[in-house]
């Protein structure tokens, strides 16, 4: 596992071949790092499927109101939700959009990212100052590439658990 040096701003997400460890980026977005540790310490991304996977882009998840196969999963609208706090606004930086790293999903609006999220598969440099990078995967991105593709996948995985590692 991964040498982590800031337990509060680490995100462990467990999936099915293992931990995928995750430092967050307090020092460039804020407000997306709040929000993604105050969902996984309210349990909200366990179980949470992976809704959108293209092979060689990215893998989506945390449609926390649709895509939680034991709450109130509906496959045919998990992308589509968020949670029931208010949207975070764009934080864009210098930060590239590089293997591994964690994008904020969002609407057209950029001031519309919620509680989804996405983790590059490789370096996808036209994201770039166009959706804010909050993590970086630090350890077990050998894991991100096992999950199944699709839009929304057939059998799609999901997050097991979400936890920051403080709390661990």
């Amino acid at each position: 596992m991964a040498d982590i040096k800031d337990p509060e701003n680490t995100i462990i997400i467990t999936l099915k071949d293992g931990d995928v460890i995750v430092e967050l980026l307090p020092d460039v977005a804020p407000k997306h790092c709040e929000r993604m540790k105050e969902l996984a310490r309210a349990g909200a991304y366990d179980n949470v499927i992976f809704h959108r996977v293209i092979d060689g882009f990215m893998a989506q998840t945390g449609d926390v109101s649709n895509g939680n196969t034991e709450g109130n999963f509906n496959i045919s609208r998990t992308g589509t939700g968020g949670s029931d706090l208010p949207d975070v606004p764009a934080e864009f930086s210098k930060v590239p959009h590089a293997r591994g790293s964690i994008g904020a999903a969002r609407a057209s609006d950029p001031n519309s990212a919620n509680s989804q999220f996405f983790i590059n598969f490789k370096d996808n440099d036209f994201l770039n100052g166009q959706y804010t990078v909050y993590g970086q995967v630090i350890s077990g991105m050998e894991h991100v590439d096992k999950i199944t593709r699709g839009e929304p996948p057939v059998d799609p995985d999901k997050m097991i658990s979400v936890k920051v590692a403080a709390d661990a």
